[in-house]
């Protein structure tokens, strides 16, 4: 029998007699797939400032993860919007989709997570008073987690755009209000005082909350709502190892010592470390 041709198109087959295809090579300009995708853009952005060749491999993974951060903070805004909508298809899809993302995100640690103390001083003068807290786009994530704080926004006051943008995000209510909202218009009794308070404050756990997923969780497993539970509980899930894993990435480089920008390095990623994001999705489960 003899065997079927593989589903690619014909500009990604090899050329030759076999398949009597072969790539189109002329192009006006550049390439289609340069206009597409900004390669040679991409490629160009890094500019060591050691002659250490592992501030390469530091500085590519960092703007790796800025990438993902971006789709991250995408999929999070179109999985709260849907929810305001009442759209719960389109918000599972967008979580879902989040969750690869957020795996690929932490799997970024593995090229730093095995530098030494000397390898990452080699060149860690060459950051100054740079630091991933700064990350803008980051901080945008942490909002979306209902991890808000107006003094976050001090680092960007000589940005306006940036500032602007990450205001915006402060006020704005988190994925976790979100779906807590559409609960609420499903007929569960989610607090008024939860509905209405101010999004740009950081999320507290109410006991009225945990009831409602306690409730939800002992009830039917195919629910819409235990759906969305669980997928915000996966999310969650990533978040906190994507903080485990900067912490001893951090641990391993440089110990104890003084963060990047004068932060307090591992004592402050511990801390963090210790959180979970959605908090009554996790104590809920111990009363079900």
């Amino acid at each position: 029998m003899p065997h079927a041709q593989p589903a690619f198109p014909p500009a990604l087959r090899d050329s030759g007699p076999e398949t009597g295809a072969s790539p189109n090579l002329a192009f006006e300009g550049t390439t289609p797939y340069e206009d597409y995708v900004r390669a040679e853009i991409l490629t160009n952005l890094q500019k060591p400032l050691s002659d250490d060749p592992g501030e390469m491999v530091f500085l590519v993974t960092t703007q790796v993860m800025e990438l993902w951060f971006t789709v991250i903070v995408h999929e999070w805004e179109t999985a709260a919007r849907a929810l305001r909508e009442d759209d719960l298809p389109v918000a599972l899809a967008a979580l879902k989709r989040s969750t690869y993302e957020l795996t690929s995100l932490n799997a970024s640690w593995e090229p730093l997570a095995h530098l030494t103390p000397a390898q990452f001083n080699a060149f860690r003068s060459a950051l100054g008073e740079a630091s991933g807290f700064q990350s803008a786009t980051y901080r945008r994530l942490e909002f979306l987690l209902g991890e808000k704080s107006a003094a976050m926004l001090v680092p960007y006051r000589n940005a306006p755009g940036v500032h602007a943008r990450l205001e915006t995000a402060l006020k704005a209510p988190s994925l976790y209000d979100e779906a807590l909202g559409w609960l609420a218009r499903r007929g569960h009794a989610i607090p008024a005082a939860v509905l209405e308070r101010d999004p740009s404050e950081r999320y507290a756990p109410v006991q009225e909350v945990e009831d409602v997923w306690q409730a939800v969780y002992a009830g039917d497993q195919g629910s819409e709502e235990c759906r969305l539970g669980e997928a915000l509980t996966e999310v969650a899930e990533l978040v906190w190892r994507w903080r485990n894993d900067h912490l001893v990435a951090t641990r391993r480089a440089m110990g104890a010592k003084v963060g990047s920008g004068g932060s307090a390095g591992v004592a402050w990623l511990e801390k963090r470390a210790g959180k979970h994001v959605f908090p009554e999705l996790w104590t809920a489960r111990s009363n079900v």
